[in-house]
């Protein structure tokens, strides 16, 4: 069968329309599909519908925003109250020093503008010459081609011919690799990105001090220390952002994805104070970077209703507590010789087949129980709406019991 008109990302090119489930509802942490059938949604789609779908609070928001604009550009010297407002919001909850936020739309716009504004800030400190981005093996930075460039996930580099100089990515969690490239080339080096918890790569937590070493080198060589926080932020780890959680303050933090749970496209970078600085120091500087949905006020209406939900439900404490009942589920496998692993912290985690079962036989195996779980290397993942329900944590372990 002819594939459809629409070109589907991460899938074969030639895929028949057979090959898809048609999405077409979907009320809490469940969606159904076109033929009727319903699927716990343990990924929350891609890692980000936090508040789960269907909330009334944050389409009543949006829908008032579109009565009054829908959106009109922040490029000077237009603003708009909801992007201030929701700005304002975030730099307090932001484990970041006086911070400020650059909106866009997608976490992959949000790295490349991390990457672009740490550059701008060495180059406006008189450091032209700090231009190299450094990065690990494992790391997710979306597919623009800064962040395809600093990736750790090699597949996803392939195939695409020569991508950005000026990046170098080191062994996953290795400190003295990350050292021997700071000892030798330390005057050339803009920024470090790194995920707090590691995402698509696995679902790797930091090995502990790592993320604090990171900070020290950057300390030590006038480097900028970027956090991706696309996944980890707005309360899937039980803290506002995966930073906190780790006990660790950044330069410059990434966000995306759960910042609306999705409903309108929105990301940012949370800019900090040693950023800022040289940005600010020239009066007549601009800095010359920026999308047509930055700042869009729909988006950012959307945002604020998600972090008042957040709020007024304590989603942050639910994700603990469901974290460690799915953690407490999923290891109860491992110790009946089910699977290999568990791993994560929070409220997301990876599941490691036993050998010989491949992660996307898996997958489809789990969906045949109603359970939507991601394939990643080597792993299944969990990531799971927040407003779940202890029924459907448990119906994700059962569901991956009966498949094993």
């Amino acid at each position: 069968m002819a594939p459809t008109t629409l070109l589907h990302p991460f899938s074969p090119p030639a895929l028949g329309p057979d090959g898809y489930i048609n999405v077409v509802s979907g009320e809490g942490a469940v969606i159904a599909d076109d033929k009727g059938n319903d699927y716990i949604d343990a990924m929350a789609s891609l890692w980000y519908c936090n508040v789960g779908y269907s909330r009334r609070e944050v389409i009543d928001a949006i829908t008032a925003q579109l009565n009054r604009i829908p959106a009109y550009h922040v490029f000077g010297p237009f603003a708009n109250d909801p992007s201030e407002e929701l700005a304002d919001r975030i730099a307090a909850i932001a484990p970041v020093d006086d911070p400020r936020v650059f909106f866009g739309s997608s976490g992959s716009e949000a790295v490349d503008s991390a990457l672009k504004i740490a550059r701008a800030a060495q180059v406006q400190a008189g450091r032209p010459e700090k231009q190299l981005i450094i990065s690990r093996m494992a790391g997710y930075h979306g597919t623009n081609y800064g962040g395809t460039s600093a990736q750790g996930l090699l597949d996803n580099k392939k195939g695409f011919g020569d991508l950005l100089g000026n990046h170098i990515v080191v062994p996953q969690d290795d400190v003295e690799a990350l050292a021997t490239v700071f000892a030798e080339r330390g005057d050339e080096i803009a920024a470090v990105i790194t995920e707090p918890l590691q995402g698509a790569g696995g679902v790797h937590p930091p090995p502990e001090g790592y993320l604090q070493a990171i900070r020290r080198l950057c300390d030590d060589h006038d480097a900028y220390f970027i956090a991706d926080e696309v996944i980890n932020g707005f309360g899937r780890l039980g803290t506002w952002f995966g930073s906190e959680f780790y006990g660790v303050r950044p330069d410059m933090m990434t966000f995306a994805k759960a910042a609306t749970s999705g409903y309108v496209p929105l990301s940012g970078v949370v800019v900090g104070a040693s950023v800022r600085a040289p940005l600010e120091a020239d009066p007549g500087f601009i800095l010359r970077h920026g999308f047509t949905y930055s700042g869009h006020q729909t988006a950012c209406a959307a945002g604020l209703a998600c972090l008042d939900v957040a709020v007024d439900e304590g989603l942050l404490d639910r994700a603990t507590a469901l974290g460690a009942r799915l953690r407490s589920g999923l290891q109860s496998l491992v110790d009946d010789g089910l699977y290999q692993e568990v791993r994560g912290d929070g409220f997301v985690f990876a599941l490691v087949p036993n050998e010989g079962r491949e992660p996307v036989a898996v997958r489809d195996a789990i969906l045949g129980q109603g359970v939507i779980v991601r394939p990643l290397p080597g792993a299944i993942s969990y990531c799971p709406p927040l407003v779940c329900t202890d029924e459907q944590i448990d119906r994700m372990v059962d569901a991956a019991a009966a498949v094993a």
